[in-house]
């Protein structure tokens, strides 16, 4: 990751965890009680449509509220990565915990979950909500995805919400998880996808409209770098499309003819569950 981008994520993800201790809820578009974030102007140019919804009640239920409200991810990848017990998980930028401590319930107490952030506002954030939840099978790492700092074939699982498309460096990141992978290791993330291509200032201004998701790659090209990174049996399935419609109003506040750039954007941008196996 560049230094440049390295340190906007770290100062987003940093106020994202100030928010949820003083009772904010975060998403892509800063805070909901702040409509001047990346959606716009508008609370209805900002609707965040990418962190909502994520997560049942009885998942929330069993979660202290802070991990909830510092949740940033585009989808549930515990719910998708077929945890078992006994296994040892990874969460790539880990945040407030939410999906460390929803795996670590999954794998039980013969099971392991570990969180890897680089913020030290959201470490803080997770290890207190870790305390508040009462789990002793999870350990929060500082560190940074495109360097984990844990050994060799050391996990069975590595999960991600919505983070390895913030990376500069995403062939590293891809890198790493291969090589923390046990044979026969899962990847089970949860990310931004862009199906097909689109126009340079179209695209320009979508990352803009949903920040979290600015550096998604397209879906041959990520399927591409996990076959190079060494991952087989890789498969990309939607969760969810994004309805241009949510960002009509924010095309034509950049300047953009809404209605003429409809048929290039509609379908193209979703959150994916992204799968690979690493061979035996």
């Amino acid at each position: 990751m560049s230094e440049t981008l390295k340190d906007v994520v770290r100062e987003k993800y940093g106020e994202a965890a100030k928010r949820a201790i003083r009772g904010e809820k975060s998403s892509c578009c800063g805070s909901s009680a702040d409509s001047s974030g990346c959606c716009g102007t508008s609370d209805s140019s900002c609707g965040d449509p990418i962190t909502s919804n994520l997560y049942n009640e009885a998942e929330k239920g069993s979660l202290p509220e802070n991990a909830v409200r510092a949740s940033l991810g585009c989808g549930n990848p515990t719910a998708l990565a077929e945890l078992r017990p006994g296994e040892t998980v990874l969460d790539l930028g880990s945040g407030g915990g939410i999906d460390v401590l929803l795996s670590a319930r999954r794998v039980g107490p013969t099971g392991k979950a570990y969180g890897l952030d680089m913020t030290d506002e959201m470490l803080e954030l997770a290890r207190k909500n870790q305390s508040d939840s009462g789990l002793s099978n999870v350990e929060f790492l500082k560190g940074e995805i495109e360097a984990i700092p844990l050994p060799d074939a050391s996990v069975d699982v590595i999960i991600s919400n919505c983070v390895i498309n913030l990376s500069g460096d995403k062939d590293r990141v891809l890198a790493e998880a291969f090589r923390v992978l046990k044979p026969g290791g899962r990847f089970a993330v949860s990310d931004v996808v862009v199906r097909g291509p689109l126009p340079e200032a179209i695209r320009k201004s979508l990352d803009l409209w949903v920040g979290c998701i600015a550096g998604a790659m397209e879906e041959t090209e990520y399927i591409g770098k996990l076959e190079r990174a060494g991952f087989t049996a890789i498969g990309v399935e939607p969760t969810r499309v994004y309805d241009f419609s949510e960002a009509r109003e924010f095309l034509s506040a950049q300047g953009i003819d809404a209605d003429a750039a409809a048929k290039q954007v509609q379908g193209r941008f979703m959150s994916a569950f992204v799968r690979a196996t690493r061979p035996k």
